[in-house]
């Protein structure tokens, strides 16, 4: 399921002239036996609201008092999040002889005309309350307190995202609800100005109107409703006119295809940026360290270890939890193994949460490779909100890639990328042109859209994250990208995969094998084309080239730049 709960209004939303129709409690029960969850958001005060709404234990929560209460029916307790209401502001109302004058647990409320001589006496004693209107209702609040805010604490408790709530309401006070959901749905007796902000206006008034989306929920969970994802886009980068190149923060399957350092990681690493920004969860697998130093994300596993299916599972429970599994501390060929392990998880997890909103694997091609087969038959809808990160299309599992809603390449040729992808899948591409990429540019492509693939300059992350240090430092190359101290005459074979591994090797070798590979230049090589530091590279060419240096120092200063520019585990020397 995408959208879990559903937040309603009570007067004019749900209820009519107060009361609830027996057709509206007969949609509830259905709603609530698909496993959804109903959050009940009124201005009315809580005990005004059970005598007249006998069926309020059919709610998960209810936020009363405008979102200044918060009541859990099944358990009765009732939490003030605004402040009590102020005796001396209800004696000065009083004193004016403001009638009908309401007064809740934080909530002081009257009708019109009476907010010029409310608004009077919050300005004479210095209060920091505000006023919201409900129709010819007044209500009198502490300052940041609305039902957005009591939304929110109602989620919180319940452990849902906003993001996959839709927000139902009619009147001026629901404008912060209906923004504070996924979706914001007027019905059809609203006002004008919320019709205005509201991503659905129901053709039905009231609890009729309810009613529907209620039903379209439990029915498809509005899969039908192509309401545009536009309010909620995440920005990938622009095109030359200057629009925005945009994908929804869930449901679309995305390829990012490339040659190593084309830029993938910046554009996934951005992707994730802005994701958090609008707290919509992620899960990045993360086969080599590339994403620990994503701010603000839990990481999982490390070089030393790896990590379990109940950690990720259990933090996950938390909404505003961004996770990253590090599984560099797996073996190479464990890596797979471990994912699929966890990937039902994470998919039973979402089915029933909602969450993560999108999962993001890394070197898909090693995880989800050519020959990969599930286990059950994988559903298309079950794989959706997915990001796969590849050198290799081709290598994926065609069955992945048939997944695909949108394919973004980039490196030095990334139309022959997209072919690769598209053939692998059994799509055809529409003509392409060949046109001249630029650095930090990328072609995009939308299976659906039967215009050819964009280019467009990819957003730049918030900040360039740091050579893959712990990755480089700790990890575990594979074989191919790994250094070799061999020796004049090829007699040793000794593997450095990491940068640590290379420095305990070059403190052990010979004077003779440690001058062959300097006066090689291997070093360099090395660093440039497999750690792709070329500043280090440059640092230590300098060093290979100076023909008087002796074994000694020149191990010396190749490793003081080393541990400049990484991060090494404690105990290295």
């Amino acid at each position: 399921m995408r959208f879990i709960a559903i937040a309603v209004d009570y007067d004019g939303t749900l209820a009519t002239e107060g009361v609830v129709a027996p057709g509206t409690i007969a949609a509830i029960e259905r709603f609530l036996a698909s496993g959804r969850k109903l959050v009940l958001v009124t201005g009315r005060i809580l005990d005004d609201l059970l005598k007249v709404f006998p069926q309020a234990h059919l709610c998960t929560s209810i936020v009363a008092e405008n979102g200044a209460l918060l009541y859990q029916p099944a358990t009765r307790e009732r939490k003030i999040i605004g402040l009590p209401a102020p005796p001396l502001l209800v004696g000065a109302l009083t004193r004016r002889g403001i009638k009908p004058l309401f007064v809740g647990e934080s909530i002081i409320a009257t009708v019109r005309p009476h907010e010029q001589s409310v608004l009077e006496a919050i300005r004479d004693l210095g209060l920091e309350h505000h006023v919201i209107f409900n129709r010819e209702a007044v209500m009198v609040l502490p300052s940041g307190i609305n039902k957005a805010s009591g939304l929110r604490a109602a989620l919180e408790e319940l452990r849902l995202s906003p993001h996959n709530v839709v927000t139902v309401g009619d009147s001026e006070n629901d404008h912060a609800l209906l923004q504070a959901g996924e979706c914001g749905v007027a019905v059809a007796n609203a006002i004008e100005t919320l019709k205005g902000i509201a991503d659905r206006i129901m053709p039905k008034e009231s609890g009729d109107g309810v009613i529907d989306i209620m039903d379209e929920m439990v029915k498809d969970d509005l899969a039908a409703f192509a309401f545009t994802w536009h309010r909620h886009a995440i920005s990938l980068g622009s095109l030359p006119d200057g629009s925005t190149v945009s994908i929804p923060p869930t449901g679309d399957n995305v390829l990012i295809a490339g040659s190593s350092g084309s830029g993938k990681s910046t554009l996934a690493t951005g992707l994730l940026e802005r994701l958090a920004d609008r707290a919509y969860q992620f899960c990045v697998i993360d086969p080599e360290g590339d994403y620990e130093t994503l701010d603000g994300a839990i990481v999982f596993g490390n070089a030393q270890r790896g990590t379990t299916v109940a950690e990720i599972m259990t933090a996950l429970e938390n909404p505003q939890a961004q996770i990253v599994v590090n599984l560099i501390g797996l073996r190479l060929q464990d890596r797979p193994v471990f994912f699929m392990d966890l990937w039902p998880h994470l998919l039973e997890w979402r089915a029933k949460t909602g969450r993560p909103h999108r999962i993001l694997v890394d070197e898909a091609h090693h995880l989800l490779p050519s020959g990969w087969q599930p286990s059950s038959p994988v559903s298309r809808k079950s794989l959706t909100g997915m990001a796969f990160v590849t050198v290799h299309p081709e290598q994926v599992s065609p069955i992945i890639l048939q997944t695909i809603d949108v394919a973004v390449t980039l490196g030095e040729s990334p139309e022959r990328t997209l072919q690769s992808y598209a053939a692998r899948a059994g799509l055809v591409l529409p003509r392409m042109t060949r046109s001249d990429m630029h650095t930090g540019e990328a072609l995009i492509w939308r299976k659906t859209d039967p215009a050819r693939p964009q280019a467009f300059s990819v957003a730049p992350c918030k900040g360039e994250r740091l050579r893959h240090r712990r990755k480089y430092a700790e990890g575990e190359l594979p074989p191919e990208r790994s250094f070799y101290f061999r020796g004049v005459e090829g007699q040793l074979n000794l593997r450095a995969q990491n940068l640590t591994l290379f420095r305990q090797l070059a403190d052990g070798v010979d004077d003779a094998t440690w001058m062959y590979h300097l006066r090689q230049g291997d070093y360099s090589r090395w660093i440039e084309a497999a750690i792709k530091d070329p500043a280090l590279a440059q640092i230590i060419q300098a060093v290979e080239q100076e023909t008087s240096v002796s074994a000694k120092e020149s191990r010396r200063r190749i490793a003081q730049a080393i541990e400049e520019r990484y991060t090494l585990p404690a105990g290295t020397n």
